[in-house]
């Protein structure tokens, strides 16, 4: 318990006096992100956040998680700084996402191959239990991939990523704590002490942004956590075991791995790259119905952690049911939100129109350009002669 309550502490702390630092070297240096029509924002803003909460995390992690013979700490430490340097270069100068994804296999190579940590039962899902070794592998690496990447996209709103970023791992980290895995608690409360930090900075009107380094990292260790949490609560005789484990894993992160999944599916279908970027994204759609950014970050929060609660909850209904009840609940509910927001550009569109063509009618022309009358009396005719 100390381990985790200085973890915590000490996280917040060096990210809460390393911001401010990054906010001036970014500013003097003119590291920013630039608006366009597709983001948010309408000025620029430094994007070194990354940097604050990943020290912050770094040396709490380093000093807190226990030192245990055969322990895959070192590998997921390799596989950080590899995610830390990928996502930097990326925020300084750029990076194709060809080279963006290779870095992320990388780190999930150390964790996976390296700390020997895999996704190899499917707890009944579809009738599915232990999984062959190549599938097992394979669906890891998917796991991966797409966690690490969930939370990348999904940071286009203020204080959105931070937010589920910190509720995903405060939890995970809570359940970890509770059974005894003190590495996975502590690498939990690191996280989620230094997004706490960090949200100070970034909460709209947002004087920082987490960049691709804090995303990807938020999403790497993330994805390590939730592939333990699998492992850990799926033991039966475990300290805390949980019925229908990967359908609860799955609503842990429900709010960034399904806005993912059908944002990539969507632009494959119409055969774009899934890294190309849109405005499909579920903040998109909250922010074309009027939220504001904060509004935005509440409600997705507000739902992910709804959907937390009610898969503990529901627990009992089995793998196949919860992910099924999971996955056509977040469709129905996006489905509305899509409709609603395509009414509502549909009637911004409307009025536009309409307002266009009430300033071009002829009588308004007339209005905005009147006639010049040359008015004449007697006295000015005399006058001039």
């Amino acid at each position: 318990m100390e381990n985790v309550l200085i973890a915590t502490v000490l996280s917040f702390v060096v990210t809460y006096f390393s911001i401010p630092i990054l906010i001036k070297v970014a500013e003097l240096k003119h590291l920013y992100d630039e608006p366009d029509e597709r983001k948010a924002h309408k000025k620029r803003i430094p994007t070194l956040g990354g940097m604050g909460f990943f020290s912050g995390f770094i040396i709490a992690a380093a000093v807190c998680v226990p030192v245990l013979q055969n322990s895959p700490f070192q590998y997921m430490m390799a596989a950080f700084f590899i995610i830390f340097m990928v996502g930097m270069k990326d925020d300084i100068v750029g990076l194709s996402p060809l080279k963006k994804l290779i870095g992320q296999l990388l780190a999930s190579f150390a964790i996976i191959y390296l700390g020997n940590l895999q996704i190899s039962n499917m707890y009944g899902f579809l009738g599915i239990y232990e999984l062959p070794s190549s599938i097992s592998l394979m669906l890891t690496y998917f796991t991966f991939i797409v966690v690490i990447n969930a939370f990348n996209l999904i940071d286009g709103v203020d204080g959105q990523a931070g937010s589920i970023g910190l509720l995903v791992s405060a939890i995970l980290g809570a359940y970890f704590l509770h059974v005894g895995e003190i590495t996975y608690a502590v690498l939990g409360f690191s996280m989620a002490g230094g997004l706490a930090s960090f949200l100070i900075y970034n909460i709209s009107p947002a004087k920082i942004f987490m960049g691709d380094t804090g995303s990807l990292l938020i999403g790497l260790v993330n994805a390590v956590l939730v592939i333990k949490f699998i492992d850990v609560a799926g033991n039966p005789v475990g300290k805390m075991p949980i019925t229908a484990t990967p359908g609860v894993a799955v609503a842990i992160l429900i709010v960034p791995l399904f806005d993912t999944l059908r944002v990539f599916a969507v632009r494959m279908l119409r055969g774009r790259s899934p890294f190309s970027a849109d405005r499909n994204h579920i903040h998109h759609y909250l922010l074309d119905l009027k939220l504001n950014h904060k509004q935005t970050t509440l409600v997705s929060v507000t739902v992910n952690a709804i959907y937390i609660a009610a898969a503990f909850a529901l627990q009992g209904i089995g793998t196949t049911a919860m992910i099924i009840v999971v996955g056509m609940s977040a469709m129905g509910l996006t489905g509305i939100l899509y409709l609603a927001r395509k009414r509502k550009l549909a009637a911004v569109a409307q009025a536009q129109a309409a307002l266009n063509l009430q300033v071009a009618t002829p009588e308004n022309v007339a209005l905005q350009n009147p006639p010049k009358i040359l008015r004449v009396t007697n006295d000015g005719i005399l006058q001039d002669k």
